[in-house]
């Protein structure tokens, strides 16, 4: 399974760039609607993201973890580790 996100963010570093997570705005929202999108693509059946060609949980679990990284940090304290990478 982590080598299946592995290769999520590997993706997702050759298309935009790595470490590009950190800086999307409205992080929280936009990884939780992205974490739902591809649950229900699972839920309907469908494995495999066909942009990526990655199975569609490994794609859910990158967001939850963004998510989880996001979240445990307050806003100040978020700005400053996004600002010092």
């Amino acid at each position: 399974a982590l080598k299946e996100m592995v290769r999520v963010l590997t993706f997702g570093a050759e298309k935009y760039e790595p470490d590009n997570w950190k800086k999307v705005p409205e992080s929280k929202r936009r990884y939780f609607d992205a974490m739902q999108r591809h649950i229900w693509a699972w839920k309907e059946g469908e494995q495999i993201d066909p942009e990526s060609g990655i199975h569609h949980l490994a794609h859910a679990a990158c967001c939850i973890f963004f998510l989880l990284e996001r979240d445990l940090f307050t806003e100040d304290l978020w700005e400053k580790y996004i600002s010092s990478q």
